[in-house]
């Protein structure tokens, strides 16, 4: 299922979602219906519709989340992440603040990096 957005927002967070998106979640590999999704569009975020992702930068990097090698421009920001023992870069909706997975320096060209996304924090949107 994928959730539709507006410029006010996605509508009403499911617990999954408000688990991911607020509590710092995350959802299980390979669960998100989003990692099979090939068609041209935009990704956004799920509480409050910003736009942060074009599917010309989804690729499948094999990790069981729905991959990006690039954002937006002031889409979204990062923080230090200590939690569980590891040290990763937390990705959070530049607009709304709400925790969207993970970015790591193993993605491909042109960037590099490797935006690894939880799917209940996305919403796509075809083209």
């Amino acid at each position: 299922m994928t959730q539709s957005c507006s410029p006010t927002g996605c509508g009403p967070l499911t617990p999954e979602q408000e688990h991911i998106l607020k509590g710092h979640g995350t959802e299980y590999p390979g669960s998100s219906p989003l990692n099979h999704e090939k068609r041209p569009g935009l990704y956004h975020c799920a509480g409050c519709g910003q736009t942060l992702f074009d599917s010309e930068t989804k690729y499948e990097s094999g990790s069981g989340w729905p991959s990006f090698y690039d954002a937006r421009p002031g889409a979204v920001e990062t923080t230090q992440d200590t939690r569980h023992g590891m040290v990763r870069t937390e990705v959070h909706c530049a607009s709304c603040k709400g925790h969207l997975g993970h970015v790591f320096p193993d993605g491909p060209l042109p960037t590099g990096l490797r935006y690894c996304m939880n799917g209940l924090a996305l919403a796509f949107e075809p083209s």
